[in-house]
C-alpha cells in the first residue's frame, strides 16, 4: 500500500513565504526546483520538502507527512474503514499528482500521495 514518506509539507502565511524559503534554502543547501507564490519545493536526499501558503486556510495546523501511495482513493478507504476520519478529500494538484490526507483519533493528519502514471 505504501512506499513510505517522502514528502513533507509545511504551512506558511502568505507574508513569510520568502523568509521561509530562505530558511530552507540555507538548512538543506539546495535551491528550490518550484518557486512560485503557491508553492516552494526542494528535493534533497529522496524527499520533497514543501512550503504551502495556503496550508493553514486548509486546516494545517503543522507539517504534514505523505505517505506515497499507489491508489490514494484505495488508501483513503482503507484508512477510513480502519477508523481514520476524512481530513481533505483527494485532489489532483497538477500534472496528474494526487493527494488526500486523513486524521487519526488524536488529530493526527497524515497525507496521501499519488505520482502520476
Amino acid at each position: 500500500m505504501s512506499e513510505g514518506v517522502r514528502t513533507v509539507i509545511f504551512p506558511v502565511a502568505h507574508p513569510h513565504l520568502g523568509s521561509t524559503r530562505d530558511l530552507f534554502r540555507a538548512l538543506l543547501r539546495v535551491e528550490p526546483y518550484i518557486d512560485e507564490e503557491y508553492y516552494v519545493g526542494f528535493r534533497t536526499g529522496g524527499q520533497e520538502i514543501g512550503l504551502d501558503p495556503n496550508g493553514h486556510s486548509k486546516g494545517m495546523t503543522g507539517p504534514v507527512d505523505y505517505w506515497h501511495v499507489e491508489d490514494v482513493e484505495e488508501s483513503v478507504a482503507t484508512l477510513t474503514d480502519a477508523g481514520a476520519e476524512l481530513f481533505q478529500e483527494v485532489q489532483d494538484v497538477g500534472e496528474g499528482k494526487r493527494i488526500a490526507a486523513v486524521q487519526d483519533a488524536d488529530g493526527n493528519v497524515i497525507g496521501l500521495l499519488q505520482e502520476a502514471a
